[in-house]
């Protein structure tokens, strides 16, 4: 289960969201490429990634930024950037670029670092742009928690395309997080739970101000307050064609 769109159309065009996607997408190039061997890669992400070991005894602050752009692989790669372009645009139209890029890094930031205290010993490689793409998420749920979001689900051979709020999507993808890092032991590498976890509480933090500024509650209902009728010939449905009202023919002259 995995969003594919939201029905929240922003009015400027996100320049910086799609700066992020094509670095992440130009850098996983470049780097597959150049480091074509599996040793070469394995030095790459030792050079690059976070390891939390390497922080907690006072080096490699500088991998906090640059695993940011760095992914394990294609999937993990778009899945991350799927998620930035459905969320991103909004937050960013919201906050304008360059305070959008800001909120961005200082999220990825803030999760690397959550994991690194999450698992202080550990000497595995930690990469990709979860941490700062969950504060996207963050900042989202506080923004437009109404928003409706289309989610596709795939059951072996069925699949449906239906559309909830967001609030929901990104509660559920939360809470897998939270019971995930709490069923793991992040020092032994794989998803790094709390880095997810960490990065939403962290965006939506930093969203805070924005929010009031914006008038608290007040904002949702000017944003998303109601529903389009459900009755309405142009409602659009997530799992069809949307059907528009049929013109009524001219009979002319011969009635035909």
């Amino acid at each position: 289960m995995f969003p594919i769109r939201d029905h929240n159309p922003s009015g400027r065009r996100p320049f910086v969201v799609y700066a992020l996607i094509a670095a992440n997408v130009l850098a996983y190039i470049y780097y597959t490429a150049s480091y074509a061997s599996p040793r070469a890669l394995a030095y790459f992400y030792d050079a690059y990634a976070i390891v939390p070991a390497e922080i907690i005894h006072g080096y490699g602050f500088e991998t906090l930024f640059t695993s940011l752009f760095i992914h394990g692989g294609l999937m993990h790669l778009g899945g991350n950037m799927l998620f930035l372009w459905i969320f991103g645009d909004n937050l960013e139209e919201e906050m304008g670029h360059l305070p959008f890029l800001l909120f961005y890094l200082l999220s990825g930031f803030g999760a690397g670092l959550i994991h690194v205290m999450s698992a202080p010993g550990s000497m595995v490689p930690t990469v990709g742009a979860s941490g700062a793409i969950a504060g996207v998420m963050g900042g989202y749920l506080l923004m437009f928690p109404r928003a409706r979001v289309d989610i596709l689900l795939i059951l072996i051979v069925y699949f449906r395309i239906f559309t909830i709020p967001a609030f929901v999507m990104l509660g559920v993808w939360l809470a897998m997080q939270f019971f995930g890092g709490l069923g793991s032991d992040p020092n032994q590498g794989g998803v790094a739970y709390w880095a997810h976890a960490g990065g939403f509480a962290v965006g939506l933090i930093l969203c805070l101000p924005l929010w009031l500024r914006r008038g608290g509650p007040a904002f949702w209902d000017r944003t998303h307050g109601t529903p389009p009728h459900p009755e309405s010939a142009y409602e659009y449905s997530a799992s069809r064609i949307p059907k528009l009202p049929r013109k009524k023919r001219n009979p002319g002259p011969w009635g035909k």
